[in-house]
């Protein structure tokens, strides 16, 4: 009995020390890496210093390049936007990230159905921020939220789970295109959208979601910045009442919403979409021209 008991110790002992040195190597791998989101989340975690930062998924990612709404506003300009990143609970986590080192001026925050209608598994992609976890209160209460907070806490290595694979391939490959300031283009499609189709409302709204939208509103407020909603261009016709969850919040908290995609913009050019949800390189250039004239007349409205 005593030998057996023994054998269990050494086993749990070098479980643990696996997974000790494991969750290091795989830290240096992250820190390393040069796969699509692991540079920008690095940078926005440790590096961030710029005036006006722009957040929120793919959409972002590949909408909105810096270079051309900097020229005009005439201040720095980061683009934010990590691929795949879900829904508001991502951003909400990122921005305590982000407020432990800087404090940007304006935040624009793209928003989706995403950021309100009920999904399956709204906590998904969080495992993403995983390999950060421990080093902000903040952040870490979305992990709470979301039941993984102790398997983190007790495994080092299961923090490196989700994004093990394309860590390690980024010290191969170089997918980490962004050259402006965050900003990943979407590459000219073989094939435009053909067809202008119909995207249906979701019927079910989800609470806690629109909670944490105002958390991530609360924080802007409680640090002096200034906070944008927006809805970039989508080549799919949507009802008018698509993003009325998200236009109450900004309305009770009296903030701008700039909506492009109720109104139809580009939809008489799908040569500008590498799909319906998405812009390729060309549409996005031309979009942040206009959105950089609307952002700049709403900054000075104050």
């Amino acid at each position: 009995m005593k030998k057996l008991l023994i054998s269990i110790l050494f086993v749990f002992i070098g479980l643990f020390a696996v997974d000790r040195i494991g969750g290091m190597l795989m830290w240096w791998v992250n820190q390393h890496t040069h796969d699509v989101s692991g540079p920008k989340i690095k940078y926005l975690v440790n590096e961030i210093h710029e005036d006006i930062l722009l957040m929120g998924t793919s959409r972002c990612n590949s909408h909105y390049v810096p270079s051309i709404i900097s020229d005009t506003l005439g201040v720095s300009v980061y683009n934010g936007g990590i691929d795949a990143s879900d829904n508001i609970y991502a951003h909400y986590l990122m921005l305590n990230h982000i407020l432990a080192i800087h404090t940007p001026k304006v935040i624009c925050l793209e928003v989706m159905t995403s950021d309100y209608a009920k999904q399956v598994n709204p906590f998904n992609t969080i495992s993403f921020f995983a390999p950060y976890f421990g080093i902000n209160e903040g952040a870490d209460s979305v992990f709470h939220l979301a039941g993984s907070y102790w398997k983190y806490q007790i495994s080092h290595l299961y923090r490196y789970n989700a994004k093990a694979a394309s860590n390690i391939a980024g010290l191969i490959v170089n997918r980490n295109i962004g050259g402006d300031n965050g900003y990943i283009p979407c590459p000219q499609p073989a094939h435009y959208p053909s067809s202008l189709e119909y995207s249906k409302t979701p019927e079910e709204v989800d609470s806690m979601k629109l909670m944490y939208v105002q958390k991530f509103v609360n924080l802007c407020k409680g640090n002096n910045i200034r906070l944008i909603f927006m809805v970039s261009p989508n080549y799919t016709k949507i009802d008018d009442n698509h993003y009325d969850a998200l236009k109450a919040i900004a309305m009770r908290n009296k903030l701008p919403f700039l909506d492009y995609h109720t109104k139809g913009l580009y939809h008489d050019h799908p040569e500008y979409f590498k799909d319906p949800s998405h812009l390729w390189d060309r549409g996005a250039r031309l979009y942040s021209s206009v959105f950089a004239s609307d952002l700049r007349r709403v900054l000075e409205q104050r």
